[in-house]
């Protein structure tokens, strides 16, 4: 299983390919330099394989490498960054 993540920025969004299908993604709205991470999605036939973990991982290393903040609005995402203390700072 080779699995991708790409930066949409036309639709506000981080994707994760599994094989080259879009498997799900992480929506955020930008405000300024504040991403507000409001909806994370993986789609049913793809869950269970760690996939909303690395579309995070990778959306939240951008942010931080762009010196935003961020508002962890969706419920995941508030579970993923309290549970990964290094991205504490970007709350």
């Amino acid at each position: 299983m080779a699995t991708t993540v790409e930066h949409c920025v036309a639709e506000s969004r981080f994707e994760v390919f599994v094989d080259g299908q879009l498997a799900g993604y992480a929506d955020y709205a930008e405000h300024g330099s504040v991403r507000d991470f409001h909806r994370t999605v993986t789609y049913p036939r793809f869950r269970g394989q760690g996939l909303a973990a690395e579309v995070l991982k990778a959306a939240l290393d951008d942010t931080k490498a762009r010196g935003f903040s961020v508002v962890p609005s969706c419920s995941y995402v508030a579970k993923y960054i309290s549970q990964n203390p290094s991205y504490a700072e970007l709350v």
